[in-house]
């Protein structure tokens, strides 16, 4: 058992299952759930969307909500065309559907994702078009990165994020009474999440250190105030447990 107490901030499905991940390593972890999904509702223009999906070179499917939203919606008549996913997760969602998916072997982020070959030659065609399937904002650099190799680029959002609603003083609370000494964001989302509930507390929240998926999370936290944030590179509970034993355990 290390001495390593964190907070975990995804929603409560996946906080179940990181839970599990560190409890088999001997971190204790304690679930205050920042993220929860409503899905839009499906419009003829979406429906329009998945219709015409052989129109694109590739289509990026950004996360786990998204992955399962879009499979709902698709017919086995849909083009055989390329999907990529920005971590393994969303891509076992898709690839229990028959979809062909690729992903970063490592680095669950958009940098590590533009990086790839695949993904890179799809969009070598000059009239290349990529759709993105994605939740209410979120993943701009993708799209901005992807433009500027050329690439026309279209969104589909499927669903919305949204931050449950807590007591005043809920997160402060938690941390002291369970003495957690590290905080745990999956996206920037539920960065944004942490912070609007942390409140008044912020400054107090801001010194525990904070692990974070991506160098635009990690950059974001940083602006913010956050002192201490490590960049996991990546989502899943692998980088997660590679971050965490490579940073030493706060003295509180």
């Amino acid at each position: 058992m290390t001495e390593w107490r964190v907070l975990l901030t995804r929603p409560a499905e996946e906080s179940r299952a990181l839970a599990a991940s560190l409890a088999d390593a001997g971190i204790f972890s304690s679930s205050l759930p920042l993220l929860d999904i409503e899905p839009l509702p499906v419009t003829p223009e979406q429906q329009a969307v998945f219709h015409d999906l052989g129109r694109y070179c590739a289509v990026i499917v950004v996360s786990k909500p998204a992955a399962r939203l879009a499979v709902a919606q698709l017919d086995r008549t849909w083009p055989q065309l390329p999907w990529f996913s920005v971590g393994a997760a969303t891509a076992q969602v898709l690839a229990a559907q028959g979809l062909n998916v690729k992903y970063p072997p490592t680095g669950d982020d958009s940098e590590a994702l533009l990086q790839l070959p695949a993904l890179r030659e799809a969009i070598a065609r000059p009239d290349a078009r990529v759709l993105i399937l994605r939740g209410e904002g979120g993943r701009e650099l993708l799209a901005e990165r992807l433009r500027e190799q050329g690439a026309s680029v279209d969104y589909l959002e499927l669903y919305r994020r949204f931050l449950p609603a807590y007591k005043a003083g809920a997160l402060i609370q938690r941390i002291q009474l369970e003495r957690l000494n590290g905080l745990v964001v999956s996206s920037g989302q539920g960065f944004l999440h942490l912070q609007a509930l942390a409140g008044a507390d912020w400054p107090q929240v801001a010194q525990l250190p904070l692990f974070v998926p991506s160098p635009r999370v990690q950059e974001m936290a940083r602006v913010a105030g956050a002192e201490k944030v490590v960049d996991c590179r990546g989502a899943s509970a692998a980088a997660l447990l590679v971050a965490i034993r490579s940073y030493p355990v706060p003295t509180l």
